[in-house]
């Protein structure tokens, strides 16, 4: 790809974009949320057609006129946005475009053979062909999504952040699969936010700042300092940003908590001006700890004590006026209304300060949400701007805005930088360790376990529903969390 430009209307999405991919290469493409990397991609594949620049593809000038034709020209795309059909079933969602027919009838045999034999080359064959994926977990729909590329033979295959959503040993099965797959002469563009993934998996890198290229290289000859300072323009010299805070009285206790996902009960004791990590891998129980705390999944046993009140059975509203707020690990479903402005969606949870007489005031709505805009940092045009239109790292700012106006004490963080660039990530640590100063209390769900040695003060380690372990963050090696979590012996 050369000097590859395009426009939306006078914004600049992409403004002069090379990128060069060689046959068994896997490329790293990097960049912050809004620095063109999906566009360069959706301009390869055929969604977007470029206003300058040409592609080639072995030599051959490339122009796609849609979406077609970038799958006939073998280039396969996985989004980080699952797009998949949730009421078919794998076999269908795999075959979807590709169905293989004779004399106008779908041959079913045939069907399941191929997709039985790609998800076993995925390492997942106890997925049936004929499970509905809406019944699948969001883990098992990413590798559906991998299978339906791998099925359709594809020659450049675009992985935009997949490991989002996988185990750590899916994750390991993937980087495998795509090992074999560049040794086979496929090119792997790999887009991820996850910088030391970039270096486990990537021969070389380019990386996109405000829609331009601004370096390439093999990754041995570049640090992950190099890139960071590539992609925001400026040198980054702490990752894990902090405000001095200090734990004092306790905010949150739960004792003995039962509930689905639970398979033992959980006792621990979040203190003010705490920020205390939950890891665990996926399954392991740590979203369903998040969601019985704040009475969105029954509670089967155990009290939830909130500044000294103690309950056991709350609906969330109860939960908001008790002082907690949660933000869902699904942004895009559950954690916020992306059609919806940004001023609905800091203050839906609570409308008493903005309403008179059952009638919400915009003056009101519009100064109020400002002053958190300000706090947090948002990056927007104006409060009715929709939430849509906001980065990823903007998005999730605007969730802990809610969670903010609506005057939490304790705050369920679950997730809160999945899916964000590394800028947006530091960010979103400052502003966490500001509201620990501010005497907030953070209960701080991850996968990524070096952000939980960077930014909590201690650390909970859940395995198959179980508690295993709960020490100072300072006494954690990364090794001894995913040791644990794996249900190795540094749990006892």
């Amino acid at each position: 790809m050369r000097g590859v430009v395009k426009r939306f209307g006078p914004t600049v999405a992409l403004g002069g974009v090379d990128l060069e991919v060689s046959r068994g290469e896997v490329h790293a493409l990097i960049g912050e949320n809004g620095a063109g990397k999906s566009t360069l991609m959706k301009v390869l594949s055929g969604a977007h057609s470029p206003d300058e620049g040409e592609i080639r593809i072995d030599g051959k000038p490339y122009a796609p006129a849609g979406p077609l034709d970038g799958r006939a020209a073998g280039i396969g795309m996985i989004y980080q946005e699952l797009n998949l059909a949730p009421d078919l079933s794998v076999e269908a969602n795999v075959l979807l475009g590709v169905e293989d027919s004779k004399w106008g009838v779908v041959r079913g045999r045939e069907h399941q053979r191929r997709v039985r034999e790609t998800l076993e080359l995925l390492g997942r064959a106890d997925i049936h062909p004929q499970t509905i994926v809406g019944d699948l977990s969001i883990g098992a729909r990413q590798l559906v999504e991998i299978a339906r590329a791998l099925t359709s033979d594809a020659r450049i295959l675009v992985l935009d952040e997949p490991t989002s959503s996988l185990t750590l040993n899916d994750t390991k099965r993937l980087f495998e699969i795509i090992d074999r797959l560049a040794k086979s002469g496929v090119a792997v563009i790999y887009i991820s936010h996850f910088l030391e993934e970039v270096f486990r998996v990537a021969d070389r890198y380019t990386v996109l700042r405000n829609g331009e290229t601004v370096g390439s290289g093999k990754t041995v000859d570049i640090t992950t300092a190099g890139i960071i300072e590539l992609m925001v323009g400026r040198s980054l010299a702490e990752l894990f940003p902090s405000v001095p805070h200090e734990p004092g009285e306790p905010l949150l206790a739960i004792d003995h908590l039962g509930g689905h996902g639970l398979s033992h009960p959980v006792s621990l004791t979040l203190h003010r001006g705490e920020i205390l990590g939950v890891a665990g891998l996926v399954g392991a129980g740590r979203t369903e700890l998040l969601r019985a705390i704040y009475g969105l999944d029954p509670v089967l046993d155990g009290t939830v004590t909130i500044r000294g009140v103690t309950t056991r059975h709350q609906r969330p509203d109860r939960r908001v006026r008790q002082g907690l707020g949660f933000v869902s690990e699904n942004r895009k479903e559950e954690g916020l209304s992306l059609i919806r402005s940004i001023a609905d969606n800091v203050t839906m949870s609570d409308t008493r300060s903005i309403s008179r007489w059952g009638w919400i005031s915009p003056a009101r709505q519009h100064r109020r949400v400002r002053q958190f805009i300000e706090r947090v940092k948002i990056k927007c045009l104006r409060t009715g701007q929709p939430v849509e239109d906001l980065s990823g790292g903007n998005q999730q700012k605007v969730a802990i805005a809610r969670l903010l106006h609506q005057e939490a004490d304790v705050l369920l963080l679950d997730e809160p930088t999945r899916g964000i660039d590394v800028g947006s990530k530091a960010e979103v640590y400052l502003l966490m360790s500001e509201l620990a100063a501010s005497g907030k209390g953070i209960l701080f769900v991850s996968s990524y376990v070096p952000e939980l040695l960077g930014v909590c003060d201690r650390i909970a380690v859940l395995s198959r529903g179980e508690l295993v372990a709960l020490k100072e963050a300072k006494d954690w090696s990364e090794h001894d969390i995913l040791l644990a979590a794996t249900g190795g012996e540094q749990a006892a």
